[in-house]
């Protein structure tokens, strides 16, 4: 087990950052950089060079340029026999570890041996030209090369040179001095990335019926089903009722599919010809682009397709082409009017439907301030020492954000701003922190994993509008071994409203389009298609360039939230009683007003309920401004923070050893048989006591049931006549009269009450349950 950190490490701690440059004066500050600390670099542009002189003895040049600041050196990939080369490379270069002054940009000619210097030019640091955005770019101008001594020599450079900040549109994709360790095929992979989700639809394919089947034996009835396939996607029918050659099904299955659509819906009818055995009857293959769209409930036209059958030739291996006249009846659609669940409900970036014609205006927007990591632990090694290669990336909507990763660094400064639209308030933003495995790039990075060093999560509802919130969040993740802080990392949000009254409209929308509430799917039918849809969506972003790997993806949507836990199962256990503890508290209350344990409020509670009896109209107003005043009252105390990670709550840092070591098993388990049944037999403990509180549950509701069902006929009978009597009493007696009478019962002072069960509560008691059928 990890070391128990206290409470305050695991909290969020507020910070004050100095965002956007502080606005100095003289210095214009870029309002698209403001909720980040600016970084100044100095940044090298090499544009080409021409009239470059031979060097070797084949009087070629084989020119390539590098670029010199102190100990840092970047270089240009070289071209061969080539005195005209253009490069257009941007070289970066951090202000703060600069210790040099002036900048030296060098032309070389490759050679086996030793490569020889065509020129120089050089520039002092001083008179470097500074350029902050939106300035237009530093037109690159023609430079004579010189020699050691400073006299011109044949060949000119085009170059640009400025100081600037990360806000500068060359940042991205340029070379950073911080990198300069990385080989240039590992590059890639570590530069900031925008990537937006494939458009994700359903695919509805509604099985009909089908005609004119040719079965191969004709003496037997056919149990036919439809097998449909999409991609790695396979859900069947079930067997067709009407067991003839003319099937019908009229059966709907789902399916998700990704623009652009790449993958084929193929469509086979089956014959359960033996238990294990099924004979492909026929085959039609249907391309998604020629499937019709719909963004309501209103049914598309159906379709008669004609299936193909493939038959083995007797002693060939190739497969034979027959036409034949057998058909399917399908009714196919694309739809448009739910929106693809790709993470869990509980936690959603978006909400909105496929359709982009079903899309409500944007109500806000959403920025983002990724600015650094402090005290991150190391998370590989290399060279004998501990060593972090640390990126974010971000998730809201279809927009997912990585950062650049800052090589070999336990406390990484990205200071990268994003921003997002916001078309629902109800929704979450997901940040996570990861150590990049891949610089190696090519065949050495294959295989390896980029590993998780925390998440954390921000509802856009618990936010005020319009204010700065910057906070250091604390990355915790569970381990087999506990619960581990792997450091924290400060973030700056901002959720700005454009429509106030829009925003306050949408708490009144449902949460979902309409089409999940019209035409619902099951949890079933919801869990499988969420699963096929993340599993897209990571594939998709794994094959980007660069990927956005497979591991951070799953991590980012909770792939793996359904699998069982103990440990979670208690915290959810523990979370509904602490739903239900104002109502046993106020139980627990009431219970003390009715004991007189304080007789001036049970006193004034029977002249607060005898004014409620006389003036009823009393009641209803009195609940809403007494919820009102809890509610102003609790206004001085509201939280000023945005939620995060809760291990209490989590029951992470309480967690058994054994338990963890559960809940991080694969499925199906990989554990040894002795671990595997002594789990068994806790699982079936701890499910013997859910059995039990259920069977009470029942045999409460079956007493109920039995007061009228004459199973037990005197107790019946009993209860039928004093209905009777109530229903007479109740009849002549004022309303208010038997209310007052009634609470002052039930207020009445100790001295009047005995200490055993009420004759009702004993009534209850002896009914019949059907415990007594159970076996």
């Amino acid at each position: 087990m990890q070391r128990p950190l206290h409470p305050q490490e695991y909290s969020l701690k507020e910070t004050s950052p100095h965002l956007g440059g502080g606005g100095v004066a003289g210095d214009k500050l870029t309002t698209t950089y403001d909720l980040v600390e600016q970084m100044q670099y100095l940044y090298v542009r090499v544009v080409k060079a021409r009239d470059l002189p031979a060097k070797d003895v084949t009087g070629s040049c084989d020119p390539y340029v590098e670029v010199k600041l102190g100990n840092y050196k970047g270089t240009t990939r070289y071209f061969e026999k080539k005195t005209n080369p253009e490069w257009n490379q941007v070289f970066a270069f951090s202000k703060e570890r600069i210790q040099a002054s002036s900048v030296e940009v060098i032309v070389k000619d490759k050679d086996s041996v030793k490569d020889d210097i065509i020129g120089r030019v050089s520039f002092d640091l001083n008179e470097i030209p500074k350029r902050v955005p939106p300035d237009s770019p530093l037109a690159p101008q023609w430079y004579r090369l010189e020699d050691r001594k400073g006299d011109k020599v044949k060949g000119e450079l085009m170059l640009a040179v400025w100081m600037g900040t990360q806000a500068d549109e060359a940042f991205p994709e340029a070379w950073h001095s911080d990198a300069a360790t990385v080989p240039s095929d590992g590059l890639a992979s570590i530069r900031s990335k925008v990537y937006l989700t494939p458009k994700l639809w359903y695919v509805r394919v509604n099985v009909i019926e089908a005609q004119d089947l040719l079965p191969s034996d004709k003496s037997r009835f056919p149990e036919v089903f439809v097998k449909v396939m999409l991609g790695n996607q396979a859900l069947r029918t079930r067997i067709s009722q009407s067991r003839t050659i003319n099937p019908m099904w009229n059966e709907d299955l789902m399916f998700v599919a990704a623009e652009p659509f790449e993958e084929h819906l193929v469509l086979s009818v089956e014959d359960r010809v033996a238990p294990n055995k099924d004979e492909v009857l026929g085959k039609t293959v249907i391309p998604l682009q020629n499937v019709d769209r719909r963004l309501d409930y209103k049914p598309v036209n159906s379709r008669w397709y004609n299936l193909e059958k493939h038959v083995i030739v007797e002693g060939e291996q190739k497969k034979k082409e027959m036409k034949f006249s057998s058909r399917i009846h399908l009714r196919i659609c694309l739809d448009g009017g739910y929106h693809v669940l790709d993470e869990s409900t509980h936690y959603s970036s978006d909400l909105r439907p496929t359709a982009k014609q079903l899309w409500k205006p944007s109500i806000g927007v959403l920025e983002l301030g990724i600015l650094n990591a402090q005290g991150l632990l190391p998370m590989k090694t290399k060279d004998g020492r501990g060593t972090t290669d640390a990126y974010c990336v971000a998730k809201y909507g279809q927009k997912w954000v990585r950062t650049r990763t800052i090589i070999d660094s336990f406390t990484p400064k990205w200071n990268e701003q994003y921003t997002w639209e916001v078309y629902d308030p109800c929704t979450v933003i997901t940040i996570g922190v990861f150590d990049n495995c891949h610089l190696q790039g090519g065949e050495k990075a294959a295989g390896t994993r980029d590993t998780r060093i925390g998440k954390v999560r921000i509802r856009l509802s618990t936010l005020e509008t319009d204010r700065v919130y910057t906070h250091s969040y604390p990355l915790i993740v569970l381990l087999p071994s506990g619960v581990k802080k792997m450091g924290e990392v400060q973030l700056a949000v901002r959720f700005t409203c454009s429509s106030l009254i829009n925003m306050l409209h949408m708490y009144s929308q449902p949460l979902l389009p309409k089409m999940h509430y019209l035409y619902p799917l099951s949890v079933v039918q919801l869990d499988n298609l969420r699963h096929q849809a993340t599993q897209i969506v990571s594939m998709r972003l794994s094959r980007a360039e660069p990927p956005l790997r497979k591991e951070v993806v799953e991590y980012m949507l909770d792939v793996d939230s359904h699998m069982w836990s103990m440990r979670k199962s208690k915290a959810n256990f523990f979370r509904i009683m602490g739903v239900f503890s104002p109502v046993i508290a106020v139980g627990k209350w009431f219970d003390q007003v009715c004991s007189w344990r304080n007789p001036l409020t049970t006193i004034l509670i029977h002249v607060l309920f005898v004014i409620l009896v006389l003036y009823p109209e009393l009641i209803l107003p009195t609940i809403f401004l007494y919820l009102f005043l809890i509610g102003v009252w609790y206004f001085r105390w509201r939280p000023r923070q945005p939620p995060h990670m809760d291990t209490r709550l989590s029951h992470a840092e309480s967690a058994h050893p054994d338990e963890l070591d559960e809940e991080f098993d694969t499925f199906p388990t990989s554990r040894p048989p002795d671990m595997v049944r002594m789990r068994y037999d806790r699982l079936r403990s701890v499910a013997g006591r859910v059995q039990t509180v259920v069977g009470d549950l029942a045999t409460q509701g079956e007493r109920l049931q039995s007061l009228l069902s004459w199973r037990d006929p005197r107790a019946t009978a009993l209860f039928v006549t004093f209905c009777l009597i109530a229903a007479i009493v109740l009849y002549v007696t004022p309303f208010r009269v038997v209310a007052l009478l009634t609470g002052l019962y039930v207020l009445r002072h100790p001295r009047f009450r005995h200490k055993l069960p009420s004759v009702p509560l004993n009534f209850f008691r002896r009914l019949p349950a059907r415990t007594d059928s159970m076996l």
